[in-house]
Parts: C-alpha cells; sequence; structure tokens
C-alpha cells in the first residue's frame, strides 16, 4: 500500500498499569486528512507522538511517509512536522526569526532559507507584522505562525494536534482553509480535535478512539449512520393529504396539530428516492420534506458513553 500516508496495524502503549493504546490500526492515504476523536485522556496526543517518534509504541509496526517507524525514524522526521495543542513559538522574537531559525534547524541555505520563510510569512498573512515580537501576535496569528514554522521543512505528512483549541471561531476558520490548502498541495494531515465540527468540515475519514481503542471509523456520513435518530419530516398544509399519508405510513409518528409525519430514515440516497415515488404513486402530496440525521456530537456520545 505504498499510496498510504500512513500506516500502522497494532499499535500499543502503557504507562504502568495503564493501557492508553490497545492495538489500534490505521490507515491514511496520501493527501487526505484523517481525524482522530475522543475525550480527554483517550490516547489521542500518545497516538500522535508514536507516529512522530517522539516516544516509541510497546507494540505494533507503522509506516510514515513510506518509511519505517522503527528502522527509519531519521527518515519518518525528516517527511513529516508536527504542531502541537501548546505553540512551540518563542514569543521574544519576531516571527520572521522564528522562520529563519526553523530553516537553519532544517540545514537550509541562508538565501533559500529567507525565501521560504518570506513565501510563507505572506501565504499565512503575517507579513506585515513579520518584524514584531512573536509575543505581540493574537492566538490565532501564533496558531498560522506554528504551522508556517511546520511547512519550513516541506513536510510530505503533517501533525496537527488540537491545532485550534483556545481560538475564536473566526480564527478557527481561517486555520481551516489553511489545513485545506495545504491537502490539495498533495500534504497528508492528520488531525486530533475535540471539536466535532471541526473533523466534520475537514475529515475524508474520521476514527472515535475511545478506551485505547478505536470505537468506530469512516466517513462523517458513514458515522453518522450509526445513531439511531435520522427521519424524514414531511410536513402537510392540506389535513386530508396528511391524514392519507399518516395512515398509508404507519411506521411514521404524526402530530396532529402540526400536520407533521416522522419516518425513521438513514438518510440514504435510495431510502429518499423510494418514499418519493411511493407519495407519488400514492397521489400525497407533501409541502415539505426535509431529512433529519444524527450530527458527530450524537455520534460521540454514543461511542463514547456506550462504554461506560
Amino acid at each position: 500500500m505504498t499510496n498510504l500516508g500512513i500506516a500502522a496495524n497494532g499499535l500499543r502503549k502503557s504507562y504502568g498499569d495503564k493501557t492508553v493504546l490497545d492495538g489500534i490500526d490505521l490507515h491514511i492515504p496520501t493527501g487526505s486528512v484523517f481525524a482522530l476523536l475522543g475525550p480527554n485522556g483517550a490516547g489521542k496526543t500518545t497516538a500522535v507522538k508514536i507516529l512522530s517518534t517522539l516516544i516509541t509504541a510497546d507494540a505494533g509496526q507503522a509506516r510514515v511517509a513510506g518509511h519505517d517507524l522503527t528502522t527509519q525514524a531519521q527518515a519518518v522526521r525528516a517527511a513529516i512536522g508536527v504542531t502541537g495543542q501548546f505553540s512551540a513559538v518563542d514569543g521574544l522574537i519576531t516571527g520572521e526569526e522564528n522562520m529563519l531559525l526553523m530553516a537553519d534547524l532544517h540545514h537550509l541555505p541562508t538565501h533559500e532559507g529567507r525565501r521560504i520563510a518570506a513565501e510563507l510569512l505572506d501565504r499565512f498573512d503575517l507579513t506585515e507584522a513579520a518584524k514584531k515580537p512573536a509575543s505581540t501576535y493574537s492566538g490565532g496569528m501564533k496558531r498560522r505562525l506554528d504551522i508556517a514554522m511546520t511547512l519550513v521543512g516541506g513536510p510530505r505528512v503533517i501533525f496537527l494536534d488540537e491545532p485550534t483549541t483556545g481560538l475564536d471561531p473566526r480564527s478557527r476558520h481561517t486555520m481551516w482553509q489553511i489545513i485545506r490548502e495545504l491537502v490539495t498541495g498533495g500534504v497528508t494531515v492528520f488531525l486530533t480535535t475535540q471539536y466535532l465540527e471541526e473533523a466534520d468540515q475537514l475529515a475524508d475519514r474520521i476514527a472515535v478512539l475511545h478506551d485505547g481503542r478505536i470505537a468506530a471509523e469512516g466517513t462523517a456520513e458513514e458515522l453518522k449512520r450509526l445513531v439511531p435518530g435520522g427521519h424524514v419530516r414531511l410536513r402537510f398544509t392540506d389535513p386530508a393529504a396528511y391524514r392519507t399519508a399518516a395512515t398509508a405510513l404507519r411506521e411514521a409518528t404524526g402530530d396532529d396539530d402540526a400536520l407533521t409525519l416522522h419516518l425513521p430514515s438513514d438518510g440514504s440516497q435510495r431510502e429518499l428516492r423510494s418514499l418519493l415515488d411511493w407519495l407519488d404513486a400514492a397521489g400525497i402530496e407533501a409541502d415539505e420534506l426535509t431529512l433529519h440525521t444524527p450530527d458527530l456530537d450524537d455520534v460521540f456520545f454514543a461511542l463514547t458513553e456506550a462504554a461506560r
């Protein structure tokens, strides 16, 4: 599977008698966003630390950017970038100096380092503030600088460990746009987050980590179908049409006052088409059809509460 940015099998990690990761498997395609969700203490940061070579797993194998985590750790480090919950920005020096420091750490020639630093500062809308001490930056600016610093070495895989924690909604949306742009450039992004909307907005695939195991994995839509509660709402203005539909659709629950029917549904295209075809054939016309599906909050709580 050479088209995988990250491939891991059976990763385990314990601290004393506490098992943090209990044999997790990950298969993340190159050029995609993968989100790892989980409550505090679920093991999200531990997974990032193992995959970015900061700590070693007790068991299991993994390849990151095509390199074996155990035997080619140096090659893995050269291919990745990591941005944690806590900024790596040095507030005592300017934004530009932070960037040039990263260029030095990557052993880039001086002129090359300056060129890349200038390009990234411009890309992250930090050129105007480049000569100011980073301590004067807002939270959103610091986080943008943090990611810009991560990109200096041209990583193929980026780990973003709760990158928008503490940011205001505007800054969070700016970060989302930056992450989307990274992926269009072919970078693989491994994102941990507690913001379910963030995973829904960004991730191609999502895994929910609970008690050291992956409780579920799939696209946002696939995960939402795991939780019961999805339904189609039919609203009528004609009481006769409402009564006809209510009689025919016996599995529906009705609200006689509001002239609405709630029909259980998984939200799939096939099921909706079947319902619409049935309404047409029966000569019943609803004035409004609305699809309601569980959101990731419902999925998250259902999966993480189920094991308690």
